[in-house]
Order: C-alpha cells, then structure tokens, then sequence
C-alpha cells in the first residue's frame, strides 16, 4: 500500500489519473500526492537549433513519487523509436526495435519533475518525423513525442523560466547574457572500484557570474550608494520598498502561503551535484549532494526549496566528492553544474565489482 502524502500545491504536471486512485473523488484526487507506487512518464520539453543547422531534441520525465527512485533499463520498457508522425499514437503498438533503442535515455528515475534531462541530436533533414520515446512502469505504458513544431523551439530564456529562475514575463540584459557553466572532470571518465570502496571524484567548474543573485544585487546596490555619497534608505523607508523583506521572510512566505505561480521557483547560485542516471542501485555520496530534481518542500537540499542557499564555491573551483556502492554492477553518475538558471552535465562510468574473497 503506498504510502500516501497530502499536498497543499497541485502542479499540472502531476497528470495524476483517476485508475490510480480508486475509490477517492476526482477533486479530493487532485490534492494527493504519494511518496512510492507511482508511475513515471516521458516528456518532450523542445527543440534546440545548432549551429551547423542540425536539431537537438531534449527530453525530461515525471515521476509521480516523492521518495521512490524506479530503474528501467533500455529494452522494451524504456525505448525509442523513429517514426512517421501519428504511427505511434496507439499505446499498445509496440515498436521496440535493440537497434534504435538506446539514444542515451536515463534508466534511473529521480523523484519527481526532471525537466530538460537529456538531448537527442538529429540531422537538419529531419522533416516531420517523430522520435517516439516509449517508458513503461508499472503496467502503464507512456509516451512523449518529440517533433520540430515550431511552438515547441526553446532557448536558454526558456529553460531558465521553465526550470523557475526568472518571474513570469521576468528578464534583463545580464539574464539573457548568461550562459551554462563549463565542467571538466579530472581524471578518467570511465573506472573500476569494488563494492565499499570509496571513489574519489573531482569536477573543475568555472561560470561566467551570471546570473546576479539578489544577495549580489543588494550589494551591488550599497555600493553604489557609497560611491555616490547618498545615505542609505532610513529604516521607514526599507519597511515600504517591495524589495526590502529579508531572504529569510520572504522564504517563509513561500513555504507558508505560496502562490500560484505558471512555473516553479529557483533559487540562484552556482553549485555542483553527482546523481545516479543509469544503474539499478543507490549510491551513497560523501557530502551529501544537492537535489537536482524538482523538491519544493521547505527546509530541503534543493535549489527549489524555501530557506535553501547556495553553498560556497570551492576557492579552486574544485567540486571533489566520494561515492560508494553497496552493489555490484555498471553505474553511469551524472556530475550537474548549475548557476541556478542554466546547467550543464558530465557523465563517468564506473564498473563495480564484487569485494574479493
């Protein structure tokens, strides 16, 4: 029996269904949430133009549980498929073929929103093809049809908005100036290790300061201010300004009364994190690494919770963490540099084995 987790925030994208929820009205459904026992779909966020005239297609998913991670390995329950548009559309065709399968697609699902997870590049000559990917858990079988419909061409503005760092209809020239962190990873990118066994793993990340936080803006502005010889604003006047609530207040506003909003909220602020993209078991990371999947509870490690700050930058720029394995097997670790709009990844492969005898 799942175990079940009442919301007071229902986000659209829940697409909780009604089979799921037996026995329960359609309006009282709406305000549940589960921690496990739900199902995951695929979703197709758009497309991006490249510069040599080719698209990349990008992807994400939902999965519907707060705390449960579902593994899915590629196969016929996690595939894709390249298709005339519309042939498809009837779930119960299948179309797994082991040739086209695999296009990268993660096969560890975190909980919740991942929006923008992975890209599927594809040649200029495209035309109205769909790249179907089919994800099916528990019984359910979803789809998201990727196409080049000119509605669904994103950039870097609507990535950030859609991951909840700008306001609806928010942005400035130093916002639109920014672009994704650069990430190299030292050493090898593909290794061995033995279950328990620590792994040391070091990301060199550089930004270009973008976008300015509102902890850097207020500086910024009394700055400014002693340039110039004015007085700071008198204490009546911080109390009437829409700006002077205090990042602490203004965090529990949100987590007490939040308001309805067309996208998540983010906080800015670069900062690094591993995540298990492919691998059917846990690992355990030393520290312990922020959330990169939608959590918009309060008081939680992640960039889209109330009260949660960005950690310091290593004065190197060296983001060096350890990761151990319980289980043997093959682990793809994504490594996520995010400046709280946009992002950027690194994968590394490691081959564990089991402890020796």
């Amino acid at each position: 029996m799942p175990k079940l987790v009442v919301s007071r925030r229902v986000a659209l994208t829940l697409l909780v269904s009604a089979g799921s929820l037996a026995g329960v009205e359609p309006t009282a459904a709406q305000s549940l949430s589960y921690t496990q026992g739900q199902t995951v779909s695929p979703a197709y966020e758009g497309f991006e133009v490249n510069e040599d005239g080719s698209f990349s297609l990008v992807f994400g998913y939902m999965n519907r549980n707060w705390l449960e991670e579902l593994d899915v390995p590629v196969g016929p329950d996690n595939y894709f498929a390249l298709v005339d548009a519309g042939d498809l559309d009837d779930l119960s065709q299948d179309a797994y073929d082991a040739r086209q399968a695999d296009l990268g697609q993660p096969t560890h699902f975190l909980p919740r929103r991942n929006r923008f997870t992975f890209k599927v590049r594809v040649p200029a000559e495209f035309g109205e093809q769909e790249l179907v990917w089919t994800l099916r858990t528990r019984g359910e079988t979803r789809r998201a049809y990727a196409s080049l419909r000119q509605d669904l061409l994103i950039d870097n503005m609507i990535i950030a908005s859609e991951t909840g760092a700008l306001g609806a209809g928010r942005s400035d020239p130093e916002t639109r100036a920014n672009t994704p962190p650069n990430i190299m990873i030292e050493g090898e990118t593909i290794m061995n290790a033995r279950v328990g066994q620590p792994v040391t793993l070091t990301a060199w990340v550089t930004d270009d300061g973008l976008p300015i936080t509102p902890a850097q803006r207020r500086e910024r502005a009394r700055a400014q201010r002693e340039a110039s010889g004015a007085a700071a604003p008198t204490t009546a006047q911080q109390d009437s300004a829409p700006d002077s609530i205090s990042p602490e207040m203004r965090a529990l506003q949100r987590a007490f009364n939040e308001p309805d909003r067309v996208t998540v909220s983010k906080s800015l602020g670069l900062h690094f994190a591993w995540f298990v993209y492919r691998g059917e078991n846990q690992a355990s990371f030393e520290p312990i690494q922020i959330k990169t999947w939608e959590d918009s509870r309060a008081w939680q490690n992640s960039p889209w919770a109330p009260f949660w700050v960005a950690p310091p930058v290593p004065e190197d720029d060296r983001w060096v963490v350890q990761v151990t394995f319980d289980q043997p097997g093959t682990y793809v670790l994504r490594g996520r540099a995010d400046d709280g709009s946009l992002y950027a990844d690194e994968e590394v492969t490691i081959n564990v084995s089991p402890l020796a005898n």
